[in-house]
């Protein structure tokens, strides 16, 4: 917790504050002596505003000094009321000396004995509040803190988790790209050399943008077209790629890799199933404050939809789920002879 006076703004608020009271306690001294009000306001003010410093210090350091579980309740509470009634009993003098000192230019009060016992009540009251308040404050500190804390470990739990997933996607792709060169080495070398390049290509690619949380769609698609060149080097004529994208999307920043997954299951579990091919599609656009994404493939129409997914569906889900918590969805849809995958997501730019 800062002290009372440890910031401007927080300075002259709190003598304000002290004016205030200063102002409404020579009110009250006016109303119980004879003397005028511009002489009881002279005695009150510079005094109040004296001890609203003092006491503000003291009850901030002690509080500091002496938290909340650290002692005795019992002990605490004798501590502050002893500290209470030393500051009543200072603040009572700091009034009779210069409220002495204001007699000799016939500006005094008469303090009677029951303004006198107003006064010290009054003080031992103050100090009280203002240790409560430090007190308050320092419990909000501590919750404020330890709700930082917990914030803090959160995300980087959370960047850590998708750290990991983004992981499991690089090997899973890495490993079919291999076993790819691997078949085409023996039936056609050049095939597997062009694939190699490909490949070395989009690893360069990727690896540039591995250290970014997010990526435009744009970047995310380039790294698309390495894949699919990569891929038709195997399938040849039979993979048939498309792209249908919004202009206005292609700035949108999304997580780097969420699409490349489900275009390689479109080719691994769709066009490559098929003798003749068939056309992959991927379609962005906005919608709104909502950015929609969606992978389309063919699929023979023969075979049952199966329960689908498996580890790219899957990993893209929990990345979402982590980026966007709450905010971002993915569907899957067989129609017929076609299967497309939706994905829904806030719009974010990087002036966002």
């Amino acid at each position: 917790m800062q002290s009372p006076l440890s910031n401007r703004r927080g300075a002259l608020l709190y003598l304000l504050a002290w004016l205030f009271l200063g102002t409404a306690l020579g009110g009250v001294c006016a109303a119980l002596s004879p003397a005028p009000l511009p002489a009881a306001l002279l005695l009150t003010i510079p005094a109040t505003l004296v001890y609203g410093v003092a006491a503000g210090f003291s009850a901030h350091y002690l509080c500091r000094a002496n938290p909340i579980g650290a002692r005795a309740p019992a002990l605490l509470v004798l501590m502050l009321a002893a500290a209470a009634v030393l500051a009543g009993f200072m603040w009572l003098a700091v009034l009779q000396g210069w409220n002495e000192l204001c007699r000799g230019f016939g500006l005094g009060l008469d303090l009677t004995p029951e303004l006198v016992a107003l006064l010290f009540a009054l003080g031992v009251l103050l100090y009280g509040l203002l240790a409560a308040v430090s007190y308050l404050a320092t419990e909000l500190g501590r919750v404020r803190t330890a709700q930082r804390r917990e914030l803090e470990s959160q995300l980087v739990a959370q960047e850590a988790e998708l750290r990991m997933l983004r992981m499991q996607i690089d090997p899973h792709f890495l490993f079919n790209s291999l076993n790819s060169i691997s078949a085409l080495t023996s039936q056609d070398p050049r095939a597997a050399r062009d694939m190699t390049l490909q490949l070395a290509s989009f690893c360069r690619h990727s690896l540039a943008l591995a250290a970014r949380p997010k990526v435009t769609l744009e970047q995310e698609m380039t790294l698309i077209r390495h894949f699919i060149a990569i891929e038709k080097v195997r399938y040849g004529e039979r993979l048939v790629a498309e792209e249908a994208l919004e202009k206005g999307a292609l700035a949108c920043l999304v997580p780097p890799m969420i699409i490349q997954p489900l275009v390689e299951n479109a080719v691994k579990h769709g066009i490559g199933q098929l003798p003749e091919g068939g056309l992959l599609l991927v379609a962005a656009w906005r919608d709104g404050a909502r950015l929609r994404i969606t992978v389309s493939n063919a699929v023979d129409p023969a075979l049952p939809a199966g329960p689908g997914g498996g580890i790219g569906l899957a990993n893209v889900r929990q990345r979402l789920a982590c980026a966007y918590p709450n905010e971002a969805s993915i569907a899957r849809l067989r129609e017929d002879d076609r299967y497309v995958v939706d994905i829904v997501l806030p719009a974010q730019t990087e002036q966002d």
